[in-house]
C-alpha cells in the first residue's frame, strides 16, 4: 500500500474515528488500557452475543496512531466470530512484530505494516489490540 494512502487512512481515523464513545451498558465487557511511556489510555467495551462481537466501543486520551488503531480495529472486528476475532488479532500481532501473516485477514490495518520502523509508536498501535485480547483471555477464566 503507498504511504500517502497509508497516511491518510490513519490520518482520517484520527480525525472521524469509528465506534468511539463509550455506553453505561453493563452488558458489555470493559477494561482500561493505558500506555506507560506516553498518554495513550484508552477505556474499551466488547458487547459478545452467541460467540460473536456484536459491537466495540472505546474513548480516551491517546495519539493519532492510537485513536486510529482503536478505530480500524473496531470496524475490522464487529461482526466476527470469537475464532475470527482471535485469528485476525494474532496475525496482527505477528505483523507488528515483524513474523509471517497473511495481510488479507487485516483489511485496513494493514496501514501499520511498517509502523516496527517506529519502535516507539508500537505501544500505541497495539494498545487496542491487547484490550481485546485481555478482555478475550478474561472471558477463558469464566467458561
Amino acid at each position: 500500500m503507498d504511504n500517502n494512502l497509508k497516511r491518510d487512512i490513519i490520518l482520517e481515523n484520527y480525525q472521524n474515528p469509528q465506534n468511539k464513545g463509550l455506553t453505561n451498558d453493563k452488558t458489555y465487557f470493559k477494561t482500561n488500557m493505558n500506555n506507560e511511556s506516553c498518554i495513550d489510555e484508552l477505556n474499551i467495551e466488547v458487547k459478545i452475543e452467541n460467540n460473536k462481537i456484536k459491537d466495540i466501543k472505546f474513548d480516551g486520551e491517546a495519539c493519532a496512531i492510537c485513536i486510529s488503531s482503536a478505530s480500524i480495529m473496531t470496524t475490522t472486528l464487529i461482526g466476527k466470530s470469537v475464532p475470527e476475532v482471535k485469528k485476525i488479532l494474532q496475525n496482527f500481532l505477528n505483523m507488528i512484530d515483524e513474523k509471517p501473516y497473511d495481510k488479507e485477514i487485516l483489511k485496513e490495518a494493514i496501514v501499520f505494516d511498517d509502523i516496527h520502523k517506529n519502535p516507539n509508536r508500537k505501544k500505541c498501535a497495539l494498545l487496542s489490540w491487547w484490550g481485546i485480547e485481555k478482555i478475550l483471555n478474561k472471558l477463558k477464566t469464566l467458561d
